[in-house]
């Protein structure tokens, strides 16, 4: 792939796969060629994969601050469990929104029924760093069925809004900051125009071959494509093809990210470990396991 230096496009990230005994994890958000795009310092995606009758994901329960999580699955069942004693099944096409604030522990793992029989799990989980007067709101958590989230229809294109807003719609998921946050389904030939209201926006081409307006060359899946600010852009599907669409205005402080923690101060992380590990964190009910910090954790 080539592309112009005056073009729409400002850098190509290339995600760091992880294989988690089975099925492989993509991380596209932090690296080390960009570590945000608006507020999402966070992004993976999981699947698609079968798993067979006895296998499934079981992630223990562990802590985060200062971020909101959003969870999307595509395909394939996940019990959400946490500290502020929430208990969520979710599902293909649902959204999960879990706000850390000062902090939270919560446990993702797959159902008892899912884990009985050959099931399928494909995903996306984002993580949007807070405002700084927001760091140490209290936590919460939302759900939000498939029948909720605005969607766009025609002409080859099936939009979801996830989360924030964008094309004058806005979804019902609590965030707390200017963002966008999408999935973006195109047919062979289709055409998406993503808006210039946000400063900065990203896509990330999970699966199928796209082309971008004034671009040179061709974009191929697990791809994150981030845009130069204030570029019309215009994409068109050359396959089939499933993306995520994130953006929004960045945050002025720079923020600090270690294992499962953020904060604009590196003490706050660091308070946040010696809590976890003294275990000062509540419980999750029902849910008695316990993740360690990392080896290399320094605090």
């Amino acid at each position: 792939m080539t592309y112009l230096s005056n073009a729409e496009v400002e850098r190509v990230v290339l995600p760091n796969t992880r294989d988690l005994g089975g099925f492989e994890v993509r991380r596209a958000l932090p690296s080390a060629m960009r570590r945000m795009v608006g507020p999402f310092i966070f992004l993976d995606s999981f699947g698609p994969v079968i798993l067979e009758p006895g296998q499934g994901i079981d992630s223990r329960p562990h802590p985060h601050i200062g971020l909101s999580t959003i969870t999307y699955l595509v395909d394939g069942e996940l019990i959400h469990r946490d500290s502020e004693s929430y208990e969520q099944p979710i599902g293909a096409g649902e959204v999960n929104v879990m706000v850390a604030g000062r902090g939270i522990v919560h446990s993702e793992r797959t159902s008892d029924s899912d884990r009985a029989k050959t099931s399928k799990l494909f995903g996306f989980q984002s993580w949007v760093a807070l405002p700084t007067q927001f760091e140490e709101t209290d936590p919460g958590f939302q759900h939000i069925s498939g029948s909720e989230i605005p969607t766009i229809e025609g002409d080859g294109i099936g939009f979801k809004l996830l989360a924030g807003s964008l094309h004058g719609r806005r979804s019902p998921a609590r965030q707390f900051s200017d963002l966008f946050y999408g999935e973006l389904v195109l047919e062979k030939g289709a055409k998406y125009r993503i808006d210039g209201e946000h400063i900065e926006r990203a896509l990330f081409l999970s699966s199928g071959t796209v082309t971008i307006g004034g671009q040179e060359g061709t974009f191929s899946d697990n791809r994150l494509i981030v845009f130069k600010p204030g570029a019309e852009i215009v994409i068109t599907a050359v396959t089939a093809s499933r993306i995520i669409v994130l953006g929004g205005e960045p945050l002025p402080e720079k923020r600090h990210i270690q294992w499962n923690f953020v904060s604009t101060s590196t003490e706050r992380i660091h308070e946040a470990a010696r809590d976890w590990r003294e275990r000062r964190f509540p419980g999750v009910p029902g849910d008695s396991e316990y993740t360690p910090l990392p080896g290399d954790f320094n605090i």
